[in-house]
């Protein structure tokens, strides 16, 4: 279908590589075919009993059917992913040059053969525990149930064993932070009680027994609304991408993008946003999108003149929106529709004006960049054109239109995305090459379930992490020193809400720099989001609050993976990548304050009148149009301090949608207009060189016009 493909270069690596380094659910292992082969069937058969419970639940109710599925993803964890951690060569800069060759020399053995990381007689040991102790609660269900207030001695073994495997299990698959998070909140739990009466986060303290119940018995811990989620919504969904996948449509969406734009200078750009949106659909993850669309337009950036960070920045920014846009969002959103008690649905609604915004944003700084660098076009002459593309393989779009055509019939998510799946499948018939044959539907089993296996380990630790907090009430305990801290700031209610937010902020970044999108969400729904609550903050402003900053920390430097991980495809400086990536992103940063901090602002949200929320819109809109000239340098053709500094207060003011605040705004932003057309009236060529405008604005921005 004319997709631009990536050369293929001495030592460079594949997008699957790429994808198993960066993604923040690694590192996974490279099994044997007879060890991969067994765990496959495994989590086939899982898919199958996934969907089977759909439309059979089952009969002992949901912590029955969450046991059994703990029972079937927890050992393979210690199965598909490694013990040991290395760390990657993007995270020492002095040693991103020899990435692909500890990718190579990792890769082969002795006389050049590939070698297989099979696990070895600990991790089936581990898996083999995590079998026994997972299914222990099945041998006399009704009874382990009926003496959570008083467990057995084995009860609570059983219960520490749980907490160990499911810290090392997540230790294996995110990495150290999250597991020392939740040690340190069994700490508090244990020693609380000996913290001074008067401190607000003292409480009564709770013995080894206690928590261990708690955690291992109660609703509240590993069989709470985390797993749940994972257990019934993302791992759906997974399975979902996974039929898109294997059925053409990855594919369709980006030849698709490249076709739709082609013949203009800001062409490229506007091809990896609309590539990324769509692709995110299938992918689920910002990194691996990133990735997966850097493999293939790379190239085509870098002949249309983008420059290596640049580029990086445009493919991270693009791969992060995915999860941030409708109709399937990240894994945290179906977090938020069990905590708001509401539908999914409603949650894609909340997420609507938000993902027009943020895309706004990028469009119109592809389109300043484009100017700034002096793109060039890029032709492909074997394409297909968009409107033959569509003719023919538009079809992949009706199964994601059919989740939200599902859903407003009334039909739970889980249910939609069920029928949407079978939707795909039959759909796949109309094309020879990606029709499911019997083997690839046996793959998108497979792969569905293998590639939940992650989420499951992090939705686990964070159940220790839900039950802390409901035993000790430390979420409110500690919303109220957040709440006290931005007292100091002030008495003035707007004041404390401000300073409170942008503790939010910060907090919610820090950790999710540390820890995945899911476990930040959930940690800081739990502490933080009380805070929020306290100020007047509606519960559906709080949550998608917390959840754009969630997953802003895969942009935020000084980690920002899908940077990283576009900087590693492009070849660019990391630092300068994610500079150039927060520039792109930046609208999701600051639109989240718009919808927390004023009344009008919920309107963003999609909860007030049709009115409120297009005039809300547009008052936005305009903010992010005044952040993209102060972040590009161009208003009208090239900018100055003055007028990137009065846009910049045009955008903060308008984003505060207070009618003062405002026109405010408007006045900063047409103060900036005004002073760049009397400069360019200043600066205007002279009539014999009325037909080299482009030549003198790029001499203007001291460039080489192209």
């Amino acid at each position: 279908m004319g997709m631009v493909q990536a050369p293929s270069e001495p030592g460079q690596r594949t997008a699957d590589e790429l994808v198993a380094e960066f993604d923040q659910e690694r590192p996974a292992r490279k099994l044997s075919p007879a060890v991969s082969g067994a765990v496959s069937a495994v989590c086939a058969v899982l898919s199958v009993f996934v969907l089977y419970a759909i439309f059979f639940p089952v009969a002992k109710g949901g912590q029955y059917y969450l046991t059994l599925f703990l029972a079937a993803t927890l050992p393979l964890i210690f199965l598909t992913h490694r013990g040991t951690v290395r760390v990657p060569a993007w995270a020492l800069p002095w040693r991103r040059g020899d990435a692909a060759k500890d990718t190579d020399e990792a890769a082969k053995g002795a006389g050049g053969a590939v070698r297989r990381d099979d696990p070895g007689w600990l991790d089936w040991m581990l898996a083999a525990c995590a079998l026994a102790v997972c299914l222990y609660p099945l041998l006399e269900f009704d009874a382990f149930i009926e003496r959570r207030q008083l467990p057995t001695s084995l009860d609570v073994a059983m219960g520490i064993a749980m907490i160990v495997l499911v810290l090392e299990a997540c230790r294996r698959t995110t990495g150290w932070v999250l597991p020392a998070f939740c040690t340190a909140f069994l700490l508090y739990a244990y020693y609380g009680g000996l913290l001074p009466y008067q401190w607000s986060l003292a409480h009564g303290g709770f013995d080894i027994d206690a928590i261990a119940a708690h955690f291992f018995m109660s609703t509240d811990g590993v069989y709470g609304v985390p797993l749940n989620v994972a257990a019934t919504y993302i791992v759906l969904f997974t399975i979902f991408g996974a039929v898109l996948d294997i059925s053409g449509a990855g594919k369709f969406f980006i030849d698709l993008s490249f076709a739709a734009f082609r013949g203009s200078r800001s062409a490229p750009g506007r091809t990896v946003t609309a590539a990324g949106f769509l692709l995110g659909t299938v992918s689920g993850s910002g990194t691996a999108t990133a990735v997966s669309l850097g493999s293939v337009a790379w190239p085509v950036l870098r002949r249309a003149g983008y420059s290596k960070e640049a580029g990086g920045g445009v493919l991270a920014a693009a791969g992060i929106g995915a999860i941030l846009s409708p109709p399937t969002l990240g894994a945290a959103a179906f977090i938020i529709a069990e905590y708001l008690k509401t539908s999914y649905l409603t949650v894609l609604l909340y997420a609507l004006v938000p993902t027009l915004l943020y895309y706004l944003g990028i469009l119109l700084a592809v389109e300043i960049d484009a100017r700034k660098h002096h793109a060039r076009p890029v032709v492909d002459d074997e394409a297909t054109s968009a409107w033959r593309l569509l003719g023919r393989f538009g079809y992949h779009f009706l199964s994601l239109f059919m989740i939200i055509g599902f859903m407003a019939m009334g039909l739970p998510p889980f249910r939609a995305v069920v029928y949407a799946t079978a939707l795909q499948f039959l759909l796949s018939f109309l094309d020879p090459r990606h029709r499911m044959t019997p083997r690839r539907l046996y793959t998108a089993l497979a792969e569905g379930s293998r590639s939940v296996l992650p989420v499951v380990a992090t939705c686990a630790a964070a159940g220790i992490i839900v039950a802390v907090v409901t035993q000790t009430g430390l979420g409110l305990n500690l919303a109220s020193v957040i709440v006290d801290a931005a007292g100091l700031f002030g008495d003035n209610a707007t004041v404390e809400l401000v300073v409170t937010v942008i503790f939010a902020a910060l907090a919610v970044s820090v950790l999710g720099l540390a820890v995945p999108v899911t476990a930040s969400f959930i940690i800081s729904a739990v502490i933080i989001a009380p805070a929020l609550l306290s100020l007047g903050v509606s519960t559906p402003e709080a949550y998608m609050f917390i959840f754009y900053y969630a997953v802003l920390s895969e942009v935020s430097p000084p980690t920002a993976l899908a940077a990283a991980a576009a900087a590693a495809i492009t070849g660019g400086n990391p630092m300068r990548t994610m500079v150039a990536t927060w520039k792109y992103s930046l609208p999701a940063f600051l639109v989240p304050f718009a919808f927390v901090l004023t009344d009008n602002g919920s309107q963003l949200l999609g909860t007030g009148s049709l009115t409120g929320v297009l005039w809300t819109t547009a008052v936005s809109a305009l903010a992010v149009a005044a952040l993209a000239a102060a972040t590009g340098g161009r208003l009208l053709g090239p900018a100055g301090p003055a007028e990137r500094a009065l846009c910049v207060v045009a955008a903060l003011c308008l984003l505060y949608l207070e009618p003062a605040a405002i026109t405010a705004g408007l006045i900063a932003l047409a103060l900036a207009v005004g002073m760049r057309l009397v400069r360019r009236r200043q600066h205007s060529p002279a009539p014999h060189t009325a037909g080299h405008g482009l030549q003198a604005e790029a001499v203007t921005e001291g460039q080489l016009p192209s």
